[in-house]
């Protein structure tokens, strides 16, 4: 993202060159692996002691825990770290990311329409998934508490829900300075992890033959449907592989990767055959008891209590990732045409990506704190969660299909082998996730359907808006000469913003109409979305001379970009003198929309786009326009 039209490609790309490979990763650690890494907590547990409990024997645990290890093998290291991250767009990762790649160079064919759609979906996904997250992992780890002292029981949701009120409050004021420590946080986790899974891997070193795929081969031969119920909590212990896709553009593709196979995943792995290997030490009795929260009592009882702190931090660090990337994704949701402006703040001068969405936040926070309430506990909420997980990995796979065969051209032997063997698992999880529906599965999916709907249609409505303007536009050269002989001129500069690059604008039109004179230089401004993250400086304006005094000018951004109107008309040259602010007025129009029996949307969606259309940030906010300087008029639009 660039505070300013003037910046140059992509800012994150120049930091990553200018720092040393070791120091990229170790800050990947504390933005990207939150996720991923706080699902030991949960993950392993939920296994045996969730919806569909299993016996914590032998079988069970060397099946599992090989179900565990080969997942995160195919899902992360060879799926997501290997193939996916390579499909990056100038540098930038993520569903809408691939998504705007995708559409870049398959503009015209006949699929390119069902991808959009996938993308979307996918997106909407996310906006499930960023609720449930925070929700899950900060209650898993107050719910550690208990294992220290049980009379902790009743604390466990006042002590998440107050942790979740503050996490939210502390956005609006910036994290930049929290997230300095981010890094060393969740470094000292990631040992801690191993190490305590090491500790009980030493008393029972055979738990290192879970790794051979044949424990959980055989755990599907035994218990066959049973063995795929327990997908659905397996799948936990790889949510947060999207985040390493998502944040390649921060840190580089080469710091996660190095990150994850020489850090975060063997301090992962080492955690769960460390809760394996400790589970079967016990008796049958005491197994069974200990199941219910094997991550915790790794630990001895002296440093069960900073575990569950650590834990804690871990979880609130895990969550600002994931608020983090719904600001960014609706950002880039926002740049794309697929939500309506919104207002962004910055909340750190010198980090470009630190941004704070207020609507987006309070509604995030208000779903989570009633998700927390309503569920009460971690093992009920593992129920809502992996659905949206499993659902966005199965979209990225079909998106990865259109790469490989459409961009990369991949033999097609080879492409269709490794498609089938990422289909085969992300449908497996899918459906398995799926057996959760009624327990809880149906509220990211009822989230998706409803973010789904509403990115839907504001990009609809606003395609079908600019046509019927598009429409009623008179020619510009014909208004031009004929305006340029009948109007009375007067001095200094007009700005008339205009969503499409031809035709004249209404704003223009009804200023003419009502005060009859034009100024000496008239300016039609059009600002476009790219389908690429940054546009270089060169290339941000395009001039052209409509003769009269009258210049078209179109101002590009990337869409991880800000528009900064006022800067951006610094740039340009070849119109007359230098654009001074004092001197130029901004023109825009604001439209009001009239129910139609035009074909186009349903009724209800008609309604449900005009009243985003009320909402919408307004454009002099949104494109930096000064406040003292910009003359709304008003136009009706029928769709």
């Amino acid at each position: 993202m660039s505070t300013t039209a003037t910046a140059v490609e992509n800012p994150h790309s120049e930091a990553r060159n200018d720092q040393p490979l070791a120091k990229l990763a170790v800050a990947a650690i504390g933005i990207v692996f939150g996720d991923i890494g706080t699902s030991p907590i949960y993950a392993f547990r939920e296994t045996f002691a969730g919806h569909h409990p299993l016996t914590p024997d032998q079988m069970h645990i060397y099946g599992v825990l090989s179900l565990i290890f080969w997942s995160m093998t195919i899902v992360v290291t060879i799926k997501y770290v290997s193939i996916i991250m390579r499909a990056d767009n100038k540098g930038e990762g993520g569903s809408l990311a691939l998504l705007a790649l995708i559409n870049r160079q398959s503009k015209g064919t006949r699929w390119s329409a069902p991808i959009v759609m996938l993308g979307v979906f996918a997106t909407a996904l996310f906006y499930g998934d960023s609720m449930i997250t925070p929700a899950m992992s900060v209650l898993s780890a107050s719910e550690g508490l208990v294992t220290v002292d049980p009379r902790f029981g009743p604390w466990v949701i006042p002590i998440a829900v107050t942790i979740l009120i503050g996490l939210f409050w502390i956005q609006a004021h910036g994290t930049a300075k929290v997230g300095q420590l981010f890094g060393p946080i969740m470094m000292t986790y990631f040992v801690t992890l191993a190490v305590f899974g090491v500790m009980h891997i030493v008393k029972n070193p055979t738990i290192l033959m879970a790794l051979n795929p044949y424990y959980a081969i055989e755990f599907f031969r035994i218990d066959k449907f049973t063995a795929f119920l327990a997908l659905g909590s397996v799948v936990l212990a790889v949510t947060g592989a999207e985040a390493l896709y998502a944040d390649m553009g921060h840190f580089g593709r080469n710091p996660i990767r190095l990150s994850w196979l020489y850090f975060v995943l063997p301090g992962l792995m080492l955690n769960y055959l460390g809760q394996g290997a400790m589970i079967l030490s016990l008796s049958p009795a005491e197994a069974l008891e200990a199941i219910k929260n094997p991550f915790f009592l790794l630990a001895p009882e002296a440093l069960r209590f900073p575990l569950v702190i650590l834990a804690m931090l871990a979880t609130v660090i895990a969550s600002q990732a994931v608020i983090s990337g719904a600001f960014s994704l609706t950002h880039q949701a926002i740049q794309l045409g697929f939500i309506p402006r919104l207002r962004i703040l910055h909340t750190s001068a010198s980090a470009a990506g630190q941004i704070y969405i207020p609507v987006i936040n309070w509604f995030l926070m208000v779903m989570v704190l009633l998700l927390v309430l309503f569920f009460g506990s971690s093992s009920n909420l593992a129920a809502a969660y992996g659905i949206a997980v499993t659902g966005a990995m199965f979209i990225d796979t079909c998106l990865l299909a259109v790469v490989l065969f459409s961009l990369w051209r991949w033999n097609k032997f080879v492409a269709a082998l490794v498609l089938a063997i990422f289909f085969i698992v992300d449908i497996t999880y899918f459906a398995a996730n799926l057996t959760k529906v009624p327990d809880g599965g149906w509220f990211p999916l009822l989230i998706g359907l409803v973010a789904f709907t509403l990115l839907t249609t504001w990009a609809k409505g606003r395609e079908l808006m600019l046509d019927r303007m598009r429409e009623a536009a008179m020619p510009v050269a014909v208004f031009v000469n004929s305006a340029a002989n009948s109007a009375t001129r007067v001095p200094g500069t007009a700005v008339f913003m205009t969503s499409t690059a031809d035709g004249v604008p209404h704003a223009l039109l009804h200023n003419l109409k009502h005060n009859k004179v034009l100024h000496e230089r008239v300016i039609l401004l059009t600002v476009k979305i790219e389908d690429v993250p940054f546009v270089k400086t060169g290339e941000r304006c395009g001039l052209k001379d409509l003769g009269h005094g009258f210049h078209r000018v179109v101002i590009r951004y990337g869409f991880m970009e800000e528009p900064d109107v006022p800067a951006a008309l610094k740039l340009v040259t070849g119109c007359g003198p230098e654009f001074k602010m004092m001197d130029t007025s901004f023109f825009l129009a604001r439209q009001t929309l009239l129910p139609s029996s035009r074909p186009g949307m349903a009724v209800w969606r008609e309604k449900l786009f005009a009243w985003m259309l009320r909402n919408a940030e307004s454009a002099m906010e949104f494109f930096r326009l000064p406040t003292n300087r910009v003359v709304e008029l008003g136009s009706q639009v029928e769709i």
